[in-house]
């Protein structure tokens, strides 16, 4: 029988008061508020509208994961991880498009301000410096890089959120100003370069939206 090695990685977001190339968009100036939705979300009237009872809070925590057999593990070739959620987490809360495929991650973000108020809002994700079984084995979380895309997003245009990988820390991913809707979809991969025993390793992914 083939012992595989289950790499996954649990996403959530946070939220923290405080057509173009990409999907960016300007929204009006209206009562202060910030958003922010990773993967599976909850909004109340889509498309976006700038009542602020559209803002819903959301628990869910998705998953990307992927099975490794026995025979691969190590082999320094990337694999490409899987995303739980199905379609509702595919498709954005600003006018509701299918904007993302299977097996990425959603990403969602705007920060609002009233006339004559301006300010920028920063993007983080917080990870562990590894991906753990429980037993003392681990994987470098930095063995976890993604790519950024969108349904009708011209090709090699610059995303919302770019290409990147793990660090084990916080990271900036993005700084923007007041008054946008940005969005990307996020396909993440595994560089299967470590050996390690087999088992379930797991960490978590924090997203956080932050503005002063």
């Amino acid at each position: 029988m083939l012992r595989r090695v289950r790499p996954a990685l649990l996403v959530t977001a946070l939220a923290l008061p405080c057509l173009a190339n990409a999907f960016t968009v300007t929204i009006s100036p209206g009562p202060r508020a910030i958003y922010l939705r990773v993967g599976t979300g909850g909004y109340n009237g889509t498309p976006y509208s700038s009542d602020e009872d559209t803002l819903q809070a959301n628990t869910t925590v998705n998953m990307v994961s992927l099975a490794i057999p026995a025979a691969q593990v190590g082999n320094g070739t990337d694999l490409a991880m899987a995303v739980n959620g199905g379609t509702p987490q595919q498709i954005s809360h600003w006018d509701n498009y299918l904007f993302c495929n299977p097996n990425q991650v959603y990403v969602g973000f705007f920060y609002r301000l009233p006339r004559r108020e301006s300010g920028t809002a920063t993007l983080t994700v917080t990870t562990p410096p590894s991906l753990g079984n429980g037993l003392g084995d681990a994987i470098p979380i930095g063995q976890i890089r993604w790519t950024t895309s969108g349904n009708s997003d011209g090709a090699g245009t610059a995303q919302p959120v770019p290409a990147g990988s793990f660090n084990g820390g916080v990271q900036t991913l993005a700084t923007f100003g007041d008054n946008s809707w940005r969005e990307s979809c996020m396909s993440f991969f595994y560089a299967n370069d470590a050996v390690v025993p087999a088992g379930t390793y797991t960490g978590r992914a924090t997203y956080t939206l932050t503005a002063p």
